[in-house]
């Protein structure tokens, strides 16, 4: 063994300009793992201080016991608790301190008129709380609001927004509020909690426009006299609470604010680092196993005279492994080290594109270094085994052969076993997506279509090669021709080469295609069900944004442009003890603008009794019109509702309607999703819209959109998300482009001879730099083709699977120029791998080449 590793390591220093591609696809990949999950730690320690550092004057907080969550919602809705409690909270033994605490929504424009915030993350609103211990946010600047109008403001969102001290400006509650700026906040030290944006009122003005009456709070924060702990509050606050009323730590409080933020956006974001992580590694293993390939079978003859000299098999392979054991380690040691370095670099860069990072040294736990590590280390080693047992197996005779070249096609067995995968692999997706709709099915059949794709991969790449390289024998003449035939020659190292790229461009095209679905579906959904002439909404996606006035529509309706507008708020209840999302509405203006499909009983007669649902949620919870269903709301409160009218389309009325009186009494703060207008006949859009535009201008100024734009905002989330992906697919690009000009680097190592025997024969440098850059060119192009063709057959999957696990119909889109450009910048990609070999082989001396073995 000992001798083993002194072969190992000789070889190694000999020859480690063959390993330096391996080297860098192992460092890619585990410094992005590493830094993901450094980030992630780093993450939720900040939040942990900064959430402790905020309530951590706060010892209880008593709130209502129940909450409604909706399906699709991780928090729920809870019922406000009654401001007067707080006089029976402070004669509790051991309570020093308590105050309401009144939160809701609302969100400042900035000094352009234009809102802060809204794409994502929350715009609170409340009460300023005067006690320093219990309120979260510290005054670090100015004073705090004394009467009607002024607020104060966290000190991110003012400088977003371009707002100072003194500054008046306008608050969407969503009601439009006239505020004057009188102070700046941090909260736990930042200057915000992340992207979330907080107004602070007096509490008279909290209480006027952030609840739907006077007297009611979303909780009540206490602070314990000396010597009183955290539970021992609680203990003594439990007996004099009201039923339904709870009383819970603050230590429990601040545990379920980092939950929150933990499960809504932490896990979210790291969990899809880690898909990229994974994607990266899984490119990396095809270019780890195609380097060790190559360099065994250049080794054949070096292999075939240790066996000679005595060497066993055992011994051999062994050797092998601990050449590719050394370059694991190595390899991921450096990589844990530029993962920490990513981490701190994200942690800089952050704050410098709009989102404050917290503060504070980065924290590396024993996980995050372990992982990588062994993960590194086995997809390194997991990937040279094969190629190591397959150089134990060579033969001492083959010492007597010139360097072997590995020239091998594709076996039968191979032909066989991939046809077989991929029938099973269609068959599985076709059930799954098609006949009995199963996210498994679909997606073990997915897998399937990626295993079958690489083993085919041989018996594919002579035939995709002579295919697509049929051009360059005219184009490029006898330079064209030897590309080809290069390419051709190891059909198993071509595809090998080609599969790195492949997984690469399939993941972009798979993303590609499902974006381009989205879109389509969004503007199916808004022609289908949308009958209005211009919209106004809230944020497409997230929990921000004001939401709009419930009086807009009303205004609008009066404009004598304007023939409907209706207006669509939201709230939430149990129906028949199931949380649902409520759709609040005039149900007769609705029937009018939007197509709700076949509508059975009536819409018009819901009064504040009646209720309408959808065809499909009548049948999940059998019922018809005429039948009872009950609801309880988030105020406590019980009533019995008939179903008067069921309709056939739910994709923006939702799946339960409403009326405003029948919400009126339980409602919290009243806001509108989206307002829908319906224009006379004869007026045209342009002086519609600008009718319209006049009348929201005093309802905080929201966005009047056409049909088209309504349609285009409502999937502009879906272009933010495209762009986060093929940023972070640009490592794994990375990878497949280091795995092909290495390959390109180790065949021109075995060909040197041969490269010098062209120049002999006349072959000029820039010919011999073009047939190389054209090899890169077509195994790019295979890769390419492949990565496209799977790409949109896993992105059909993907939207079919989707289309079943939702109430909403999907519609499938391919899009050509996007998938063009894909293609493209493959080609590209492949050009550019060719570069560095292709100019390493033109510097060869020709009679230098000629004489090697």
């Amino acid at each position: 063994m000992n001798a083993s590793v002194r072969l190992s390591v000789s070889s190694l220093r000999a020859h480690k300009r063959r390993f330096a591609g391996t080297f860098l696809a192992v460092f890619l990949g585990v410094a992005f793992l590493a830094g993901t999950l450094v980030m992630g730690d780093t993450l939720r320690a900040s939040f942990d201080s900064m959430f402790g550092n905020a309530t951590g004057g706060t010892d209880a907080v008593v709130r209502s016991a129940d909450a409604i969550t909706t399906p699709g919602e991780s928090q729920g809705v809870r019922r406000p608790v009654d401001a007067d409690l707080v006089q029976t909270v402070e004669r509790v033994p051991g309570v020093a301190a308590a105050v309401p605490n009144i939160e809701g929504v609302g969100q400042l424009l900035g000094a352009d008129g234009e809102p802060i915030g809204g794409q994502g993350p929350p715009t609170l609103a409340g009460n300023w709380i005067t006690d320093p211990q219990l309120n979260p946010y510290e005054l670090a600047e100015g004073r705090a609001p004394e009467k009607s109008g002024e607020v104060v403001v966290n000190r991110g969102t003012a400088e977003r927004g371009d707002l100072a001290i003194g500054d008046t400006t306008t608050l969407r509650t969503p009601e439009p509020v006239q505020v004057t700026i009188v102070g700046l906040a941090t909260f736990g030290g930042e200057d915000g909690m992340a992207q979330v944006t907080f107004t602070g009122m007096t509490q008279a003005d909290a209480e006027k426009y952030l609840t739907a009456r006077p007297g009611e709070a979303v909780g009540i924060l206490v602070r314990a006299g000396p010597g009183v702990g955290e539970q021992e509050l609680v203990d003594r606050l439990t007996p004099v609470l009201p039923k339904g009323v709870e009383a819970l730590t603050g230590q429990e409080s601040a545990e379920e604010n980092t939950e929150m933020i933990s499960s809504q956006f932490l896990s979210v974001f790291t969990t899809f680092l880690l898909v990229f992580s994974g994607v990266a590694l899984l490119v990396a293993t095809f270019s780890i196993h195609n380097t060790f390939a190559i360099v065994v079978a250049q080794r054949t003859r070096e292999n075939a005279l240790l066996r000679a000299l005595g060497a066993s098999r055992r011994q051999v392979t062994a050797s092998a492994l601990v050449e590719a054991g050394v370059v694991a380690v190595t390899a991921s040691a450096a990589g844990l080290v530029g993962g920490i370095g990513i981490a701190a670099g994200l942690q800089a860069l952050f704050p410098a594109i709009g989102f404050p990072f917290p503060e504070g040294d980065l924290v590396v736990k024993a996980l995050s270094l372990v992982l990588p590590l062994a993960v590194g280390i086995v997809v390194c080693l997991g990937s040279a085994l094969l190629p190591a047992v397959r150089a134990g197996r060579t033969a001492p005779l083959a010492a007597l052969r010139e360097t072997a070249v590995d020239s091998s096609g594709a076996s039968r067995v191979r032909a066989v076993t991939g046809t077989s995968l991929a029938a099973l692999a269609v068959a599985l997706t076709l059930t799954g997506v098609l006949v009995s709709p199963s996210v498994w099915l679909a997606g073990s059949g997915a897998v399937l279509a990626l295993v079958s794709f690489v083993v085919l991969g041989p018996v594919a790449s002579t035939t995709a090669v002579r295919v697509l390289g049929g051009p360059l024998d005219r184009l490029r003449g006898v330079t064209g021709s030897l590309a080809r035939r290069n390419a051709l020659r190891s059909p198993k190292r071509t595809a090998a080469t080609a599969s790195a790229l492949m997984i690469g461009v399939a993941v972009v095209s798979l993303f590609t295609v499902f974006g381009a679905s989205l879109k389509a579906t969004m503007d199916q959904t808004v022609s289908r069900s949308f009958a209005g002439d211009v919209a106004i909404s809230t944020p497409a996606f997230g929990r921000g944004g004001s939401g709009l006035s419930p009086e807009l529509a009303g205004a609008i309706g009066q404009l004598p442009e304007v023939d409907t507008a209706v207006g669509l708020g939201s709230g939430v209840a149990e129906v028949d003890g199931q949380g649902r999302a409520l759709t609040v509405t005039d149900p007769a203006a609705l029937e009018r603008t939007f197509d709700l499909g076949a509508v059975r009983g009536s819409l018009d007669a819901l009064g504040t009794d009646g209720i309408a649902i959808t065809e499909k949620e009548a049948r999940k919870q059998g019922l018809t019109t005429g039948d009872t269903a009950r609801l309880t709301f988030t105020d406590g409160r019980s009533e019995t509702f008939t179903v008067r009218a069921v309709y056939g389309q739910s994709e923006l009325a939702g799946d339960y309607v409403i009326t405003r009186a029948a919400w009126a009494p339980h409602r919290i703060q009243d806001s509108d999703t989206l307002v829908a207008v319906s224009f006379k006949d004869g007026v045209s859009t342009d002086a519609g819209k600008a009718a319209v535009e006049r009348v929201a201008a005093r309802y905080g100024n929201p966005d009047v959109q056409t049909r088209d734009e309504y349609a285009q905002s409502s999937a502009g989330g879906i272009d933010m998300m495209l762009t986060l992906v093929y940023a972070l697919l640009a490592l794994a690009m990375l990878i497949a482009l280091l795995g092909i000009a290495n390959t390109l680097t180790l065949a021109i190592h075995e060909r040197t001879r041969e490269l010098g025997l062209l120049r002999a024969v006349g072959q000029t440098r820039p010919q011999l730099r073009a047939m190389v850059r054209w090899e890169s060119v077509l195994v790019a192009a295979f890769g390419t083709a492949g990565g496209l063709g799977l790409g949109a057959f896993l992105g059909w999957v993907l939207v079919e699977a989707s289309d079943g696990a939702s109430d909403s119909a999907f519609a499938f889109a391919m899009p050509p120029v996007q998938l063009a450009v894909v293609a493209l910048v493959g080609l590209a990609a492949g050009a550019l791998a060719g570069l560095r070999p292709a100019r390493r082989a033109a510097r060869l001396d020709v009679l230098r080449a000629i004489a090697t073995e």
